[in-house]
């Protein structure tokens, strides 16, 4: 069975994470603390070989690519548009209160991309990297919200926030097309926690 590996990594920190503001397509740059956090991750990431690294256009994602394939002796194999943060639309830049509760509906917010697009966009980029990079491992730097809903899709369960600079570890076996996930923010999951 041919199986592709994927290290899904959410981007480091930014001042607007700090201020638990969202972001979406917004291009916020990394903070001096999401550089430190990408540096991090290269000594999780060095148990590996990679094949490939990508990651979204926006810069904060960049960055920790370019830090994090730096750091592994690797150059990063191109940006993928696809791979951008869900558009929040107008709640962009806001903080938990008031202004931003109303603009919330069932399916997040009045002007934004929805769940459902964000996370059938994202999910169809991965896909389409297993194709391309059927039977190695890949390295993919993008966001949290884009991450959380694509692998949800995939695995087809609920996931909670994922964490900046944290393994998100996944499998996907071309012959059932299914995925298998293994690690989650840094955690390796039980054999029931992934079944």
């Amino acid at each position: 069975m041919t199986l592709t590996t994927f290290a899904l990594i959410r981007h480091g920190q930014t001042d607007w994470n700090a201020q638990r503001r969202l972001q979406g397509s917004t291009d916020i740059p990394l903070n001096d603390v999401g550089r430190g956090q990408a540096r991090d991750a290269v000594a999780t990431l060095s148990g590996y070989e990679w094949d490939a690294v990508v990651s979204s256009p926006l810069s904060r994602a960049a960055e920790t690519a370019d830090l994090i394939a730096a750091g592994l002796g690797l150059s990063v194999t191109r940006r993928v548009p696809e791979l951008t943060e869900r558009s929040f639309g107008p709640a962009e830049g806001l903080q938990a209160g008031p202004e931003l509760e109303a603009l919330r509906t069932p399916d997040g917010f009045r002007g934004a991309e929805s769940d459902d697009d964000a996370a059938n966009r994202g999910l169809a980029a991965l896909e389409a990297l297993a194709e391309e990079f059927r039977g190695r491992r890949v390295l993919v730097i993008a966001h949290g919200t884009l991450i959380r809903l694509s692998l949800g899709r995939a695995v087809g369960r609920t996931l909670q926030s994922i964490d900046n600079a944290a393994l998100n570890l996944v499998h996907h076996h071309h012959a059932v097309d299914g995925w298998q996930l293994e690690y989650l923010n840094g955690e390796r999951l039980t054999a029931a926690a992934i079944g």
